[in-house]
């Protein structure tokens, strides 16, 4: 038994030098092949490289816009419900939306008391309001083309609301409606220049004034580069009625329509209750039977990146495709190399199978010598993308993932199979008296 053991190991000793041996000579040859030949071995290899550069490159850029686009949509929360009219997944479109959506109401703060009063599973709900295009004036400096959200009790919990300066509103102030604002990072430091504190100064909306109790932190750049929360403001809700015309539900006031943000509880996993909670509550408060078609809305923030995503499956398809023939060309580029390569070393083969060399020792060193040349091919690819994450794109960062890396790779070492097996298997089929006699 002892002796049985000790054979064991000796013969998985010998499979395991005999594996480093076909893996060193296999690089050896594959190195002597682009070294004797460097001309032809890059043209050929540039096919690999060019393909490998065309699919990790848009797998990457891609990868990095929807993480970019995520991080984004993170301020509309995860854990947060949107009453609308609108579906924001454009629900079909067409005739849908001129014949249904446009005409139900609008989400309206009546409804926003009552969920308020008997919701079970959100931690938090407001009622909101925003407002585009609008323009903020102090004293000379005006700027225009802001972003106005009139904002109810409840909207700093739903939302992230970070304070830089000042505080946030009081429930006096949002009972009474009060004119007061905070403005966005960019639009205070344009307003108020040279480092001056714009709390408890004077700015106007549509010749109205309203004091600065604060200054929202900086935000940066989004993902299609923009600075929209930076260049923003905040009033209470009540506030924003007495100047825009807000829940009435009117078709032509779609962009002073009112939404109702709900945020759930941590034991709500998918939110499933408070959605069921909030459909019934809805029902009942606008008198719906049945039988009858809701006329709202309850969006997520995961209709949106579901329809980007789509967009990024077909720019990775097109990657793909675009690769997929440089790939094809490579491949033939590698094969093309390994057939004069046998035929070069035909004379060599024939003296390793006098030797005792079996069909499998040729097989593979012909084989790993077309993985590794198509691996160099795909390192060179790998490396022009890294070339490329080191460009600037404005707000977007580029980052090389390590999934990237692996399937580049493995993408590589794939067409260098496909590439490699047939000369390989004609090699190692190879007579050895002819082989030997062959010039």
């Amino acid at each position: 038994m002892a002796i049985f053991v000790t054979q064991n190991r000796f013969f998985c000793v010998i499979s395991k030098m005999l594996t480093l041996r076909l893996i060193y000579e296999s690089f050896g040859f594959a190195w002597k092949a682009l070294r004797s030949n460097l001309l032809r071995t890059i043209l050929s290899l540039l096919g690999v490289t060019i393909g490998i550069f065309a699919i990790i490159a848009v797998l990457t850029l891609v990868d990095s816009l929807e993480k970019s686009v995520k991080d984004s949509l993170n301020s509309l929360g995860s854990d947060v419900l949107y009453v609308d009219k609108f579906p924001w997944d454009g629900g079909g479109g067409g005739r849908d939306w001129w014949k249904s959506y446009i005409k139900w109401p609008t989400a309206s703060y009546k409804e926003y008391r009552f969920l308020k009063s008997n919701l079970q599973h959100a931690s938090a709900i407001c009622v909101y309001a925003e407002i585009g295009n609008v323009r903020v004036k102090r004293g000379s400096n005006s700027i225009g083309r802001i972003n106005l959200t009139g904002a109810s009790d409840g909207y700093d919990k739903v939302f992230d609301t970070n304070i830089l300066t000042g505080r946030y509103f009081s429930e006096a102030e949002l009972n009474a409606g009060r004119d007061v604002i905070i403005l966005g990072y960019q639009l205070a430091d344009k307003l108020f220049p040279n480092g001056e504190n714009p709390v408890g100064k004077i700015v106007k909306i549509k010749n109205r004034g309203f004091g600065v109790i604060g200054v929202l932190a900086k935000k940066g750049k989004d993902a299609f580069g923009g600075e929209g929360e930076d260049y923003s403001c905040l009033i209470p809700y009540d506030a924003i009625r007495k100047i825009y015309n807000t829940g009435t539900g009117r078709w032509y006031e779609f962009n002073t329509r009112s939404i109702i943000g709900l945020k759930g509880i941590s034991t709500d996993l998918g939110l499933v209750e408070l959605e069921n909670e909030t459909r019934g509550l809805l029902r009942v408060k606008r008198g719906l039977k049945p039988t009858e078609k809701e006329n709202f809305s309850i969006n997520r923030p995961e209709a949106i990146l579901k329809i980007i995503s789509g967009v990024f499956d077909v720019l990775s398809v097109a990657g793909w495709v675009i690769g997929g023939f440089s790939i094809l060309v490579g491949g033939f580029g590698i094969a093309n190399i390994m057939f004069v390569s046998v035929k070069e070393r035909t004379s060599i083969i024939g003296l390793q199978k006098s030797l005792g060399a079996k069909n499998y020792f040729i097989l593979f060193q012909f084989l790993f010598e077309a993985i590794f040349l198509s691996l160099i091919g795909g390192l060179a690819g790998l490396f022009l993308v890294y070339l490329l994450t080191l460009a600037p794109f404005g707000s977007l960062q580029v980052i090389l993932s390590v999934k990237n890396i692996v399937l580049g790779l493995t993408v590589s070492s794939l067409i260098g199979v496909i590439a490699g097996i047939v000369p390989a298997a004609l090699a190692a089929r190879l007579d050895p008296v002819t082989a030997i006699r062959a010039n």
